[in-house]
């Protein structure tokens, strides 16, 4: 059945991809690059591999989510921080406020870099051949055109990113090209929140379950650590990201109000909010949509109205995939 479906998501049979220009493209250098990066990102930078790459999270003093990247190791004086979503200058300002007396150079190249994604049947074979590798997950590629090669977090199944400098020529996997609009749809029927669309400084990582996939609880300490460390082993979330299948044609824009349904079947208190929302053709066109809900709100099941276009519709609470087997 996935494989049946799987063109209603792909625009070409040989898969998918996309160019675009990533939100934040940032070069670490210095002595201290490593050891400061370390202390500062909620993943571990340290891996044993030859070009180590780890996916986490920059969290604030009290454990929120102001952005979240990549981290891309070519030398301990010499790292890339790249994002699809979060901005460069949230990144930059957030890390220099934790300069001191580091050896550390913290520089915006953004404007200069590209990115190509891409995925499925034919990506991997496309990318041995173009860019003379396939990486390993964990790992990046360095290209012959000075760019990077790595795994992404793009939607159910393996997905490819090419970083490279604005001047270098990237081709795609032939075919028509996926628009924006299909990728947020494929994002969001795997289940993959966006930072900071989804999750973002007013929320813990653990309410959207990037605590699972963008934060280590065996590294060293980080800015907001000791909240995220509570909140996994004690705490229950006051709030968590949930996926809503709406009933009805019309589609909830971002933060459209959530409301519990009565006994009664009428509409109930405020509860939440949408935060994106998508058509799912594989789902005969169903809406869909995420949305952070009051703990309360958040089994599998529940019944909430959602406002949707001047309208209030019914909408179940589900897991936030909706189809394959990417996400929560």
């Amino acid at each position: 059945m996935y494989q049946d479906k799987i063109g209603e998501i792909y625009p070409s049979e040989k898969g998918w991809w996309i160019q675009y220009r990533p939100t934040a493209c940032l070069h670490v250098t210095g002595e201290d690059a490593l050891t400061f990066l370390q202390g500062q990102f909620t993943q571990e930078l340290r891996s044993s591999a030859t070009c180590p790459l780890a996916y986490g999270l920059w969290l604030n003093q009290k454990g929120k989510v102001l952005a979240d990247g990549f981290v891309l190791r070519e030398a301990v004086d010499n790292l890339w921080i790249i994002s699809f979503s979060s901005g460069a200058a949230v990144i930059r300002e957030r890390l220099e406020a934790y300069v001191i007396a580091d050896d550390v150079v913290i520089e915006d190249v953004t404007a200069d870099w590209m990115g190509c994604a891409m995925g499925g049947p034919e990506a991997a074979a496309w990318l041995a051949h173009e860019a003379g590798g396939v990486p390993k997950e964990g790992e990046f590629l360095r290209t012959e055109g000075g760019g990077f090669v790595f795994r992404g977090r793009r939607g159910d199944g393996v997905s490819y990113e090419w970083i490279a400098p604005s001047s270098a020529k990237t081709a795609g996997l032939g075919g028509a090209p996926m628009t924006l609009q299909e990728l947020e749809r494929m994002r969001i029927a795997a289940g993959f929140p966006q930072v900071p669309q989804d999750i973002g400084p007013g929320d813990l990582p653990n309410e959207g379950g990037l605590d699972v996939i963008g934060v280590s609880f065996t590294k060293g300490c980080y800015p907001g650590q000791e909240v995220v460390a509570r909140m996994q082993h004690l705490g229950k979330p006051k709030q968590m990201l949930v996926g809503l299948r709406v009933q009805g044609d019309a589609l909830p824009m971002g933060e459209a109000m959530v409301f519990s349904r009565n006994d009664d079947g009428t509409t109930g208190e405020h509860v939440g909010a949408v935060t994106s929302s998508s058509v799912a053709p594989m789902l005969s066109a169903a809406s869909v949509a995420f949305a952070m809900l009051r703990s309360a709100q958040t089994t599998e099941g529940t019944e909430v109205f959602v406002e949707c276009e001047g309208a209030m519709l019914p909408a179940r609470v589900q897991s936030l995939r909706f189809f394959g087997g990417g996400g929560r």
